[in-house]
């Protein structure tokens, strides 16, 4: 049987929907939306490949991850809306509470949130098969900026809990950033060499019009500087620094990294 169908739909200036739809999602096949920025593109993909939208799911509540939730409700009617349980009141049209352990089915798929506090106090990746997807909490390359949650928090929704998946997973993140995390990346570690030959073939694609998701655990755990703080090449930067504070001050140096 067919891995489920992921196409990711990119929206506003650099974010990406995703439709997800279980097996090869033929027409007429339901599917669910991740984090719809905008409506128009969302329903644009839908209808060019004939799915049948039945859910929305949310990975946290910034506008430009909900803000096209209720142009999809006014198109294909009620449907339920899932997101963090302390997020209730913060994302549109939210009906379904998500806690970490209570797995759900949407569109014949089974859903494991997982609760990554950082970027958002409420952000959640949902774990779907083959898949995870990470809102703006894991980037390819790279993490969210610390809006709401601390540096402990954010280390150890990205070290304790999605690194720790297993290395094949596929990562479908909120944001193309991919090309600006791998050049930070090269800079914090200049002999990673994994790093730099992604940053190239990453160039290329961009070039190319081409996407860069997904990424797989595997690839980020050996290029992503969020998820190498423990690693010798980056900690020694750091003299006497807990693997936290040698997070925090990575993230720091991102804040301001050209």
């Amino acid at each position: 049987m067919p891995r489920m169908r992921v196409i990711p739909v990119p929206c506003l200036s650099d974010n990406y929907a995703y439709l997800v739809a279980a097996g090869d999602g033929a027409a007429g096949a339901e599917a669910f939306v991740v984090d719809p920025s905008e409506a128009e593109p969302v329903i644009a993909a839908l209808e060019r490949e004939g799915l049948r939208p039945v859910a929305i799911v949310n990975t946290h509540h910034h506008p430009d991850h909900v803000g096209g939730n209720e142009g999809l409700r006014a198109r294909y009617g009620a449907l339920p809306v899932y997101a963090h349980e302390s997020d209730q009141g913060r994302v549109p049209a939210q009906t379904d509470s998500v806690v970490e352990g209570r797995r759900f089915r949407v569109a014949g798929l089974e859903l494991d949130p997982i609760h990554v506090p950082g970027h958002t106090t409420g952000a959640v990746a949902y774990c779907v098969e083959d898949a995870v997807f990470t809102g703006d909490t894991l980037f390819v390359a790279g993490c969210g900026r610390l809006f709401e949650g601390t540096p402990a928090m954010m280390y150890h929704s990205l070290a304790d809990k999605l690194g720790r998946l297993p290395a094949a997973t596929r990562v479908f993140c909120g944001h193309e950033y991919t090309a600006a995390n791998l050049r930070f990346a090269v800079h914090v570690e200049p002999d990673n060499h994994a790093a730099a030959a992604k940053l190239e073939r990453v160039t290329a694609a961009r070039a190319r019009g081409e996407v860069t998701v997904p990424s797989t655990i595997g690839e980020e755990l050996a290029t992503n500087p969020f998820l190498r703080c423990s690693e010798p090449a980056v900690a020694r930067r750091f003299p006497g620094a807990s693997a936290v504070e040698v997070f925090a001050a990575v993230r720091q140096a991102k804040d301001t990294f050209r």
